[in-house]
């Protein structure tokens, strides 16, 4: 696959390093007005770097948006004069509706949009997809692409706020709850390499034992209470000061956030 990724930030070089490590491009064009933060991705075989997004766009036949929003409608026009039939462009950028993009691009452009979050660079992300509607014809690419990457999900476009907040903002919420069990595990006597690497690991597992099994996590937290035991006595300390309840409200908080300041 020839593939662009239009704004090689943060996110964009997560992508990035994703799909190399991958191996699922053909030819990979990154682009940032200052070539010289590309510097990691010199080297790479198949992979040019440069700050003209007009020319990333006319090698390539995927283009991955990865800009700020403020930047995007400016992005679009400079490069809409060179985007063919072949052309798919896939949005990462959040808040800014597909019906905003196709006022640019035009409704016959083939429009994705993916929300992934920054575990794309180890192939671990959790992406949503969804597209306009001729770009539901080519939504089967960005599941290759995407699922080669982690895993997606298509979802309806209303969602799609909401799905920023689960997983994209989502990998902060799971890394503050990983600092804080190892934070606890310092307390408790281990050094504090050990301690995270406890907390990483138990996390990875509970993780990797729903994926595996499809089971609800209270099944699985059954197999580990007995009764008048350590790990009831522990989930009840927790709940009493309001653990679940904490975390639904910050999330909710978060969503409340993301649409205060959501990009028609």
């Amino acid at each position: 696959m020839k593939i662009a990724i239009i704004g090689t930030g943060n996110l964009g070089s997560a992508i990035a390093k994703g799909l190399i490590t991958n191996n699922a491009i053909t030819t990979l064009h990154l682009t940032k007005r200052n070539v010289g933060g590309l510097a990691d991705f010199e080297g790479y075989q198949n992979v040019f770097l440069t700050a003209d997004n007009k020319e990333a766009v006319q090698k390539s036949d995927i283009i991955i948006l990865a800009v700020q929003p403020a930047h995007l409608e400016n992005i679009l026009k400079e490069i809409t004069p060179f985007l063919t039939e072949k052309h798919l462009l896939i949005s990462t950028i959040t808040g800014f509706s597909i019906s905003r993009i196709e006022g640019l691009v035009g409704a016959h452009q083939f429009v994705i949009r993916a929300m992934p979050n920054t575990a794309i660079a180890v192939g671990k992300s959790m992406t949503c997809l969804c597209s306009n509607q001729v770009g539901s014809q080519r939504l089967a690419i960005a599941e290759a692409i995407f699922n080669r990457l982690g895993t997606t999900i298509a979802i309806p476009e209303q969602q799609m706020q909401a799905a920023t907040v689960v997983c994209a903002s989502g990998i902060a919420f799971w890394m503050r709850l990983i600092r804080a069990t190892t934070q606890a595990a310092i307390q408790l006597g281990f050094d504090a390499k050990e301690a995270q690497n406890l907390a990483m690991f138990t996390c990875e597992g509970a993780a990797s034992l729903l994926i595996t099994s499809g089971n609800h996590p209270e099944q699985e937290i059954d197999r580990v209470t007995t009764p008048n035991g350590c790990t009831i006595e522990g989930l009840n300390e927790m709940e009493h000061k309001g653990l679940s309840s904490s975390l639904i409200q910050g999330m909710v908080a978060s969503f409340d956030k993301i649409n205060s300041i959501k990009t028609q």
